[in-house]
């Protein structure tokens, strides 16, 4: 049974154990703060909170920059395709010896040449006709700018499942509180009641000591969870860029709801649809692929055609246009086997691209399989631990009433307490688990965004 786990430098995919999922870096547990805190207290309900994750969380904002990292990419590789336009204007003053050129024994000719000017103003253009090489590598980056944005939807909802299950652990904390208070208000009728037993000398001071170290451990419980609920409360505000020292309640209960109607295997199906990782991960064998036939390439002729434009002479105002326009074939002949290097590395990217591909597929019915048997075991727990709540309060006020009527001593009141204490945490942590559980399948399926919130009130088909 998997328990939703995110410590101060969790990340997203280590968040719940037991899934399958595996660990990275912490990116997701940070933020971009946005905004300024404000002196009134704001609710915030799951839907806010996720609203926000995605617009201030660091994961999210990483992954964005992926994203325009890849179209600079592909901006670089589609420019290898286009025309190359240039200019450029020079002069300059030379001065030549002919005789080393040969010309230094001919009649008529002077030795030196110059000093002379030239000046030279001119257009050049140049076009590939013909290159696959560049033509499948621009493809290949145009796929991967379609990965990295598949990619930059699945950290969203990575954000999704990062948010949710904070908002659950802090509502989780807020739950304790409640009932640390209930057992301390019991625990503090018990005492006043042994007090005045004692009083009128119907029971031992023995009865008042016990009764009042059962009220202090709940009172210091109380303050633990007091403390745990506003760190966590820190947590969840970190994550979604809160502005810090801003005051907010939660404001959706999590209580039980039934097991999602969808079956198991159309969850799966689901998933390889829905999955952005799934997709992005395709992409990336496609673009695998498009490398290695930009690498056979190499093998292959290429095209270019290349112009210029101009006027050159003494001077701007004694000069004359000239032009040169060229088409090019160049055929690789011998190359010391670097086509075929290439070629072997981008073989065996596409390979890892591939088991990457297989891997991911097998661990998303894995981990919605996981989470399947986590949903009908904790919810099992979760109505176990429900009856027994009810059959510790019925301990309890038997037992009160046995104290009151001098058949016992406070010390089964004490142990009644403690059942009771007992069996409100078994089912806090219970229903816990189960909405956890229901979160991972909200992500494992895919879309978290709008699934987790539904699957979690019990309405995803």
């Amino acid at each position: 049974m998997g328990l939703l786990v995110l410590a101060a430098g969790a990340s997203a995919q280590e968040t719940f154990t037991g899934t399958g999922i595996s660990s990275g870096s912490g990116i997701f547990s940070g933020s971009v703060v946005s905004g300024t805190a404000t002196s009134a207290r704001i609710p915030l309900s799951l839907a806010d909170a996720i609203a926000r994750g995605m617009k201030t969380n660091l994961g999210a904002l990483v992954a964005y920059q992926s994203i325009r990292s890849a179209q600079g990419a592909r901006g670089e590789a589609l420019s290898r395709l286009l025309p190359n336009l240039t200019a450029n204007a020079y002069e300059q003053t030379q001065q030549i010896n002919l005789a080393a050129f040969g010309f230094g024994n001919v009649p008529g000719f002077p030795q030196i040449v110059g000093p002379f000017g030239i000046t030279d103003v001119r257009t050049a253009v140049s076009q590939p006709i013909l290159n696959f090489k560049s033509i499948y590598n621009t493809r290949a980056a145009t796929v991967e700018q379609k990965a990295a944005t598949l990619s930059s939807e699945d950290a969203r909802d990575m954000v999704a499942l990062v948010v949710t299950g904070l908002y659950l652990q802090a509502r989780t904390a807020e739950s304790r509180i409640d009932t640390g208070q209930a057992q301390v208000t019991a625990a503090q009728a018990v005492y006043n009641q042994a007090s005045d037993f004692r009083s009128n000398g119907v029971v031992p001071a023995i009865e008042v000591l016990r009764a009042q170290v059962e009220l202090q451990t709940q009172q210091q419980r109380l303050i633990s969870y007091r403390s745990e609920a506003e760190k966590l409360k820190l947590r969840l505000a970190r994550a979604i860029g809160m502005p810090d020292g801003q005051a907010f309640d939660l404001s959706d209960a999590m209580p039980y709801s039934p097991v999602p109607a969808l079956k198991l295997e159309d969850a799966i199906g689901r998933a390889y649809t829905s999955r952005m990782d799934y997709q992005s991960a395709e992409a990336r064998v496609k673009a695998a692929e498009l490398d290695r036939k930009a690498a056979e390439a190499g093998r292959l002729p290429t095209a270019e055609f290349n112009a210029n434009y101009g006027d050159i002479g003494h001077t701007l105002d004694h000069s004359h246009g000239t032009f040169a326009a060229t088409v090019g074939v160049s055929v690789p002949l011998f190359q010391g086997g670097r086509v075929r290097s290439q070629v072997t590395q981008a073989d065996a990217e596409l390979e890892r691209r591939k088991a990457e591909l297989a891997d991911l597929r097998g661990r998303i019915a894995f981990e919605i399989r996981a989470a399947y048997l986590d949903l009908d075991s904790a919810g099992q727990q979760t109505q176990v631990a429900k009856n027994t709540i009810d059959l510790a309060q019925q301990q309890l006020a038997q037992s009160q009433d046995r104290f009151a009527a001098g058949v016992t001593g406070n010390l089964e009141v004490v142990q009644a307490q403690e059942a009771v204490a007992t069996a409100n945490e078994n089912y806090i942590a219970s229903l816990y688990v189960y909405n956890a559980a229901k979160a991972t399948l909200g992500r494992s399926i895919g879309n978290a965004e709008k699934t987790i919130p539904s699957i979690l009130q019990g309405e995803l088909q």
